[in-house]
């Protein structure tokens, strides 16, 4: 979803990078998720047994919708704690979890680093990232927000999507944060490759299962997994993205609302 408003007189783009949680696709998700909706009806029932308020109190015999949803942290768009990675970092300190997790990290300027061209199950690797940043000309700082584009977002209501995008490694991941970059973001289920292809690799000794996901346990960092509509944001750079994530005790992920924010 992109939103176009305009302020005292100044022109804001707002991109939703968020992906939406519906129970059509809890089925085949890898993290199943649940709601269960109570309708306006509902409430004037429960007003009425503990109120005596009937449906004539209310506008139209209508009371408030509520609804229960069940969910893993890690469903639908969210934000992974360094504690996701493992309860320690390598010193031995305790890893960050998500209600820790400083402010300062999850907004910033955003950068889009177009891999639409590698395949399904391939690695993103520095020079891939490096070309990438030549060829947009820009260069990381500090404190940027780097959005991976992928493309499988637009397999996210398909069963299987989660073995449909290409992923960064060890190295990839290491050599972002050594610029500096505290927060890493994907428009797929993990920011790692799939584990189809990291699984059998790990089976042959050929690499660490998670690779990138355990460079967080040496060096802190934050993953936004499973976003959408990369390919709204008008420019790969000039823009902020927010990305708080909800504050939730000692846990290793929060939701998140992620946005885009282009101010002309």
């Amino acid at each position: 979803m992109r939103e176009e408003v305009v302020r005292n007189g100044k022109q804001t783009i707002l991109v939703d990078l968020s992906d939406k949680l519906k129970n059509s696709t809890s089925h085949f998700e890898p993290n199943p998720h649940s709601i269960q909706y109570s309708p306006h009806q509902d409430a004037v029932a429960l007003t009425d047994k503990l109120l005596g308020l009937g449906e004539e109190y209310w506008p139209e015999g209508e009371g408030w919708a509520v609804e229960q949803v069940t969910l893993s942290t890690h469903a639908g768009t969210h934000v992974d704690a360094p504690y996701h990675y493992g309860s320690t970092m390598s010193d031995g300190d305790p890893a960050r979890t998500i209600d820790h997790v400083p402010l300062s990290w999850c907004y910033g300027d955003g950068v889009v680093l177009n891999m639409t061209h590698k395949q399904a199950g391939e690695a993103i690797t520095v020079s891939d990232l490096q070309e990438e940043l030549e060829r947009i000309q820009y260069q990381l700082k500090p404190y940027d927000i780097v959005l991976i584009h992928t493309g499988a977002s637009a397999y996210f209501q398909e069963p299987g999507y989660e073995y449909r995008h290409a992923g960064l490694v060890r190295e990839s991941t290491e050599w972002l944060i050594d610029q500096g970059i505290k927060m890493i973001g994907i428009d797929a289920w993990g920011l790692d490759r799939p584990f189809d292809v990291t699984a059998k690799e790990a089976k042959e000794g050929k690499t660490q299962f998670w690779e990138a996901h355990l460079v967080g346990r040496e060096k802190e960092y934050l993953q936004i997994e499973k976003l959408c509509n990369l390919d709204q944001i008008p420019y790969a750079h000039g823009f902020k993205v927010s990305a708080f994530p909800i504050k939730i005790e000692n846990a290793s992920a929060g939701w998140a609302r992620v946005v885009a924010i282009i101010e002309d």
